[in-house]
């Protein structure tokens, strides 16, 4: 039990709750405290992101609890998730410093939104998470819930309660009767999180950067040494900058993302080991895979290549690190996040066609890619009689005018 005053019912106008609940240990005390400290009724909410696990036990153990069955939502949100968040990202090729394709970062902004409607729906005074006070997701759930509620009462446990410790979250957890599983009570060796796009792993045994990742870690890809020594081509199509097929078979989003999934983890591609920069200040070490992830976003890269102008691709590689920058920090839902995208949108009006990849060890390679809307002009590049369709000549001039002010330069330097 805390040290903490129960709260009376009502008090700081607080009735009704909903919890972001995993069914977890950490969400199961959360709920339990939000009744015992709160006094105050909890309404569940569980989201399907394709993190691979049985969401069913989540109600079964939000009833055993209290929670009345209409009071518990499990949302199936895949392929809201991949068309309307992940989709829109990779158009911009955001990449959080250089690297990171935001797996995390892109969920908050869904379950916050989701939180919200369900607020709305049952007619609660606020809203909950299990994010800790040191990490990034405390500011993305809390940015998005302000940003669609403005008024919505937020209640983020990890910063008022004195459970600081695993130890002390099973002593709340057995005083109260909450079932914990043999393998929640030793200490846990790193922390994960998962959704369809990627898993992400931090804490613990990864926290000397120095130190590389066990083995045992990674759960989507297998290891590359150990991936078919047999290379695999596969297509992907592409219409107005969105993945609509692999190998010629139209898919979903969500079931397209999955397939490359399949693939990945097959050919051990996906692996990133990452020193990051915290918005909350600090840095952090992560290993994150994202098989599926990877490889779309070079296939999308490529056909890019083929269909966007010099200026808007270069422009577009300006925005994009500041479109990442917002995914990261947890600024979806701001004004400026939603005018580059309609940049970037707007780019992606042309961008179609088919990228042919290889798939081996780790690696994933473009072989070919082809679109109906190409700039590219064979008759132009070709080394050998273009015919007239350039004229070399035309290079002298616009040189000289590009020379004009460096000579400037030079001559009076001399």
């Amino acid at each position: 039990m805390t040290d903490q005053i129960k709260r009376p019912a009502g008090e700081a106008g607080i009735n009704r709750v909903v919890l972001a609940y995993s069914g977890g240990l950490d969400t199961s005390v959360i709920l339990k405290w939000l009744q015992t400290e709160y006094g105050c009724e909890v309404v569940t909410f569980t989201a399907d992101l394709g993190q691979g696990e049985e969401l069913e036990p989540a109600r079964a153990k939000a009833e055993l609890m209290g929670i009345k069955p209409e009071h518990i939502f499990i949302d199936d949100l895949r392929e809201e998730f991949v068309r309307d968040y992940v989709f829109p990202m990779m158009r911009a090729n955001a990449l959080y410093e250089g690297l990171y394709l935001l797996g995390t970062s892109i969920a908050r902004p869904l379950i916050a939104k989701r939180q919200i409607e369900i607020a709305k729906l049952v007619n609660a005074d606020a809203v909950s998470h299990g994010a800790t006070g040191k990490g990034n997701d405390q500011v993305r759930f809390e940015l998005g819930y302000y940003a669609l509620n403005p008024d919505i009462k937020v209640i983020a446990p990890w910063r008022e309660w004195d459970l600081t410790s695993r130890t002390r979250l099973i002593e709340f957890a057995e005083a109260h009767q909450i079932p914990v599983s043999k393998d929640k009570r030793g200490e846990a060796p790193f922390s994960t999180d998962a959704n369809l796009l990627h898993t992400s792993s931090e804490g613990k045994v990864l926290e000397d950067p120095w130190d590389e990742v066990p083995e045992y870690v990674f759960s989507r890809t297998v290891s590359p040494e150990d991936a078919p020594d047999q290379a695999e081509t596969i297509t992907i199509d592409f219409e107005r900058g969105d993945g609509v097929a692999v190998n010629g078979e139209a898919l979903s989003p969500a079931s397209l993302l999955a397939k490359l999934n399949e693939l990945g983890r097959k050919h051990g591609i996906g692996r990133l080991d990452l020193v990051e920069n915290r918005f909350v200040g600090m840095k952090s070490r992560g290993m994150y895979e994202t098989p599926g992830g990877t490889i779309y976003a070079l296939a999308h890269r490529a056909i890019e290549q083929l269909t966007l102008d010099r200026g808007a691709a270069h422009l577009k590689d300006e925005l994009a690190p500041r479109y990442a920058e917002l995914v990261y920090n947890g600024f979806w839902f701001s004004p400026e996040r939603e005018m580059l995208q309609a940049a970037v949108d707007h780019s992606q009006e042309k961008v179609a066609g088919t990228v042919r990849l290889k798939l081996y060890k780790g690696a994933c390679h473009v072989t070919g890619r082809k679109s109906p809307n190409s700039l590219y002009s064979e008759k132009v590049v070709t080394f050998e009689d273009d015919q007239g369709a350039y004229d070399q000549r035309d290079a002298a001039g616009f040189i000289k005018l590009n020379a004009l002010r460096l000579r400037l330069l030079g001559r009076r330097d001399r």
